[in-house]
């Protein structure tokens, strides 16, 4: 086995984004894709780190941009910065995000009937938002992400099943942002799950997380029983 990695050039309009791909190239043919939605503060190491691990377990990986080649924020006020156009326009969010499903498509390695989408925090709501806009993929996964409903899709016409991993004490997505999301799904006749992990605050994913003041704190048994969570539901969408 060897996994293959490198950057790619996408575009949104004239916007040049910068995505990660990653494969095993010892598997042949075409494989299923997932793609993985970074955080507020860009497509970084994290995400990278991911498509990798994805790709050992036989997907082709592909890490998206939502932000422009290059741009990776500092700190929670860049970050803020970043994130706050696409929170104010969900239009642009979705389509962007649109922009890097028809980007992974033109990939030679993968199999375009068989796409979900991950991600995490910002990148759990871009997801939800892909699957708000009418994409035609398999699934999507929110590790830990902001859950509000778009302003400019009433009905959304779902037809990706949804899966919500998220902590039970995020304050940036609290239990009453849990429940309105699922009536939503629920209203829109879609197959989604939510597992809550109790005494649990945002990023539980993240090993770097640590600052209890600001809610974002590392549980690795939660960030173990997502993971293990979103593999089980891959398995069931492809096979």
């Amino acid at each position: 086995m060897a996994i293959v990695s490198n950057t790619v050039g996408y575009l949104d309009g004239e916007v040049l984004l910068e995505g990660v791909f990653a494969y095993d190239d010892a598997i042949e043919g075409k494989r299923p894709v997932v793609l993985i939605s970074h955080a507020w503060g860009g497509r970084d190491d994290f995400v990278c780190a991911k498509a990798r691990k994805l790709a050992e377990l036989g997907y082709l990986a592909f890490a998206l941009d939502m932000y422009g080649k290059g741009a990776l924020g500092s700190g929670p006020e860049e970050n803020a910065k970043l994130m706050r156009p696409f929170m104010e326009d969900r239009a642009l969010l979705q389509r962007r995000i649109n922009a890097a499903l028809y980007a992974v498509k033109l990939m030679p390695w993968g199999d375009d009937d068989k796409i979900a989408a991950i991600g995490f925090c910002f990148g759990g709501l871009c997801v939800l938002d892909l699957a708000r806009s009418g994409a035609d993929i398999r699934g999507v996964v929110s590790f830990h992400g902001l859950l509000s409903a778009p302003d400019n899709i009433d009905q959304p016409d779902i037809k990706a099943k949804v899966l919500v991993l998220h902590g039970h004490d995020d304050p940036m997505a609290p239990p009453e942002h849990v429940a309105a999301l699922q009536q939503e799904l629920t209203r829109a006749g879609v197959d989604w799950q939510t597992h809550i992990y109790g005494n649990t605050l945002h990023a539980f994913t993240n090993p770097r997380a640590n600052d209890p003041d600001f809610g974002t704190v590392y549980q690795p048994l939660a960030d173990n029983r997502s993971w293990r969570a979103m593999q089980n539901f891959l398995a069931e969408l492809f096979a």
